[in-house]
């Protein structure tokens, strides 16, 4: 039997098996595997193998279309237009759930308690069982969410922050004219000059600098609603413009004038452009509400307390110690504000008094009479204690997956893919949903070795209430815990896309085509390299953010440094945001703003300051460059071509070729965001997007061009036999066979294969490209750059999504940089990393709050040596044996 189709024979120890005939997904070679039910199943192969076009493409894909197709006929239009899955058939599919890993929605207002459902059992507590002041009505849950009407507060409308235009953020620099641009706010080009050309027609001084001018005219073009419209003299002097206006001369046009407050708020309000509404967004100002004093709910609300504490004030806690709050309670233990009720005022204290007296009681006889309890105070603890257990219940699942650092309020564009796929793991655990598939993306991402165990306690948590687990994963610990292995391969793309082995963790040790084999059995440790001298350190002094406090830590310059800990215990808030912030502060180069995303500004989280300094090793660093895994784009419009900058050169070889001079088509025409050569129904995207009612949208291949991108004049250019579409249809490991003699071009192609990239399209849209795919990319593009020494590079779990092949192939593009001269920090989980690091700074002893600090530092040898301070040097122990 050969490797290709080797596989273990179904056990009668499963309950029944998923039977898959004939999928040819993505790079698939017409597959033919059977996969156990009622199991925890680990795909697994090389980046680009084939898994996840296995469990995601055709498994789950399969599984939500024969949802579709049994809900209603309209469903089944929109099967057609999201695509069907290839593969000849399925059986034993049972209804299946994704947990992929994708990043937060880009909205404040979405957050882990709502992600997990908390905050609406957190709102039933304090709207059921809260202490009220005297007087106040019960309010309702609804009451006590920012993101409702009865909620949120008036001021601030639930965001926390105001925000107003003022004359300083709309005028930077007074010492300008209006002539002169002082009136930033206004629009750039034609627009702002048609307003500066109205104010001359109006009779305003615009060649005085703007401070100068009266405050009664500053006033009213920043500040009027006032829109007159007048006539225009473009281009005449303001005397030629007088001249022309007494003598009635025909004017150029005539000008409606808009004041500089009035077109910000207007263009934020109705603009479709997300860099537009950026740019407006930045003349407002904005503050903490100084009614909810940023706590975003009314104040009714926030004066229910539970536990002494606010509904905003127990949200803003880790969960771990909201946990221990809710213990007692869940116990019938009620906290003295909710058991006693609330103290009583003068008058009503008087009263109860004389109610005493008058029924022949002490007057300084204590009594409980003496404090306000509500009626159903019986049913308030009944109810307390019933809310507290069901919250703590869940509670204690999101603390063993290692999130108890998280506050429930804590928004989801602040998370990692990691954290968030986990938070939705807890919730399916709540869900107690029976006879289902869980498809999930490498769950153990973002995770330390030392959670890992509470991880697999709850997928067999999810197993054992009777469903299936099929998981998508690197973690070798994840595949020796499995009941079946999966493994794809035997290599990337095209070498790729079929089933290596099949059955049980064990019996994969005999296949020699496996990848996986080498390091899932210990056959492929990693070398223990020489370790670097410091050529020089970095040092850091009291660095505060987040859960860092006053901290002092130094990084070793022309090394390559891992900085390890456990999930939350501060290893991003230092090398990912307080380490890049102080650096570029000290370059003179603040750190640049990410790519204008397609969301509403004022919903932006609000940016932590980092305090701190630092105090040594700036003069051997002459650059920065962070490499983070956010999206290269947000759009199909965006791909590794273009990203890259490597579809600029394959444009030009278009544009020469002697079909497209005779067209004069110039490289122009051969890009999919020109209107010349695009195709004009889906404007070169390739995709349209497909709205599912209640179900999040999908992208659907364009009907006019079959998801080509271009016209059909433009598709008829070929070089070397390809048109355009059929290029960027290309993997980078067949476009380096295509480009072979095309240095330009094969500088780009080279060091996205040699870092493990070489299975993605060259026209692969960022919508499908994961968080590590997208890093590897930016880092890819950096590597293209000729090294000269002194760079600072900072990645977040560079490893994220990589297969222990590809992880060892990416180190040494990493090592390399170190060899040329610079200084590589990295934060990881992976100890394979960490081992071969020159220096180890292990973050915590704990997460959140009880982490932020450096528990061992030094060689990896000395970190093991420091064993007792840390949870890292146990794992890390096993790679430098």
């Amino acid at each position: 039997m050969t490797a290709r189709n080797r596989k273990s024979e179904p056990s009668s120890a499963y309950t029944g098996f998923v039977r898959v005939r004939g999928a040819r997904e993505h790079n698939l070679r017409n597959v033919d595997v059977d996969i156990p039910r009622d199991a925890l199943v680990v795909f697994t192969g090389v980046s680009g193998s084939g898994k996840s076009s296995l469990a995601f493409g055709t498994l789950y894909a399969e599984a939500q279309r024969r949802y579709f197709e049994s809900v209603a006929p309209y469903a089944r239009r929109l099967i057609e237009q999201a695509g069907v899955p290839e593969v000849d058939s399925i059986d034993g599919l049972p209804p299946a759930v994704a947990l992929q890993q994708q990043r937060g929605t880009p909205n404040a207002r979405s957050s882990v308690g709502s992600v997990t459902t908390l905050s609406s059992l957190v709102r039933m507590l304090y709207s059921r069982t809260g202490t009220y002041p005297p007087k106040q009505p019960m309010l309702f849950a609804e009451d006590f969410s920012p993101n409702t009407v009865q909620g949120a507060c008036p001021a601030c409308h639930g965001l926390g922050r105001v925000y107003e235009v003022t004359e300083k953020s709309m005028v930077p620099d007074d010492s300008l004219t209006i002539r002169e641009r002082a009136v930033a706010a206004w629009p750039p080009a034609w627009h702002g000059q048609n307003l500066r050309d109205i104010l001359v027609t109006l009779g305003y001084d615009v060649d005085t600098p703007w401070r100068d001018l009266p405050r009664k005219d500053r006033d009213w073009i920043l500040f009027t609603d006032e829109t007159p419209t007048v006539p225009v003299y473009a281009g005449l002097t303001p005397q030629e413009t007088k001249a022309a206006l007494k003598r009635r001369a025909e004017p150029s046009y005539q000008g409606t004038f808009t004041g500089a407050r009035r077109y910000v708020l207007h263009t934020f309000a109705n603009t479709q452009s997300a860099l537009m509404k950026k740019r407006v967004s930045r003349f407002m100002v904005s503050s903490a509400c100084s009614t909810c004093h940023g706590k975003r709910l009314k104040l009714e609300a926030l004066s229910v307390t539970f536990a002494g504490l606010d509904i905003a004030e127990l949200s803003q806690m880790p969960m771990a110690r909201v946990a221990e709050i809710l213990r007692p309670v869940a116990r019938g233990e009620l906290p003295s504000d909710v058991q006693t009720g609330e103290v009583l005022n003068k008058e009503e204290m008087r009263e109860a008094v004389q109610r005493r007296v008058a029924a022949g009681g002490s007057a300084h006889k204590a009594s409980p009479d003496i404090r306000r309890t509500t009626n159903q105070s019986r049913e308030k603890q009944v109810a307390a204690q019933r809310m507290a257990r069901e919250l703590l219940e869940r509670l204690s699942t999101l603390i063993d997956l290692g999130l108890g650092y998280l506050a429930l309020d804590r928004s989801t564009p602040t998370l990692s893919s990691g954290e968030l796929q986990r938070l939705r793991l807890a919730t399916q655990l709540a869900s107690q949903l029976f006879g289902v598939i869980y498809v999930l993306d490498e769950p153990s991402a973002g995770l330390h070795p030392a959670d890992g165990e509470a991880l697999y306690s709850a997928l067999q948590r999810l197993k054992e209430a009777g469903n299936s687990l099929f998981v998508v994963e690197h973690d070798l610990e994840m595949m020796r815990r499995a009941d079946w292995l999966v493994d794809v391969g035997p290599a990337a793309g095209t070498a790729g896309g079929s089933i290596v082995y099949s059955g049980p963790p064990a019996g994969l040790a005999d296949v020699e085509a496996s990848q996986t084999r080498l390091h899932l059995f210990g056959e492929n440790r990693p070398a223990v390299s020489v370790r670097r001298p410091a050529a020089g350190w970095l040092r850091l002094a009291k660095v505060t953010r987040n859960n860092l406090e006053a901290l002092d830590v130094a990084f070793p310059l022309g090394c390559f440094t891992t900085v390890t800990g456990v999930s939350g215990s501060g290893k991003s808030s230092l090398v990912s945001q307080a380490l890049p912030e102080l650096v570029g502060e000290k370059l003179g180069r603040p750190i640049s703003a990410e790519p204008e995303d397609e969301h509403d500004p004022l919903m932006d989280v609000e940016d932590i300051q980092t305090d701190g300094e630092i105090i040594e090793g700036m003069e051997h660093i002459r650059r920065l460059v962070r490499v983070d895994q956010k999206p290269i784009g947000r759009t199909p419009r965006s791909n590794l071509a273009t990203y890259t900058g490597l579809f600029d050169h394959v444009r030009k070889l278009f544009a020469d070729t002697p079909q497209a001079r005779r067209h004069r088509y110039d490289a122009g025409r051969f890009s999919f965001n020109v209107a010349k050569g695009r195709c004009p129904t889906c404007e070169g995207e390739g995709f349209v997007s497909v709205e599912l009612l209640f179900m999040p949208s999908v992208y659907a291949p364009c009907s006019t061009c079959g998801g080509t991108r271009y016209n059909p004049e433009t598709l008829e250019i070929e070089w070397n036999g390809k048109n355009i579409a059929e290029v960027l249809q290309m993997t980078v490991d067949t476009a380096c066979e295509f480009f072979t003699n095309e240095p330009q071009i094969m500088r780009a192609l080279a060091v996205l294969r040699d870092i493990g990239l070489g299975y993605l399209r060259l026209g692969q849209p960022a919508t499908e490209l994961s968080g590590g795919e997208a890093q590897r990319i930016k880092l890819a593009t950096e590597l293209q750059r000729a090294q000269r020494g002194e760079n600072l590079y900072i990645l977040d779990e560079p490893t994220t999504g990589l297969h222990s092949v590809d992880s060892d192939r990416l180190l040494v593009q990493l090592q390399g940089l170190v060899d040329a001269g610079n200084t590589v920090i990295v934060v990881e989980h992976d100890m394979r990393v960490a081992a071969q690091s020159d220096w180890v700074i292990d973050m915590g002893p704990g997460a959140g709050e009880n982490g932020g600090k450096v528990v061992a530092s030094g060689t990896p040898e000395d970190v093991v040596k420091q064993g007792t301070r840390g949870q890292t040097s146990k794992y890390l122990k096993a790679f430098l044996m």
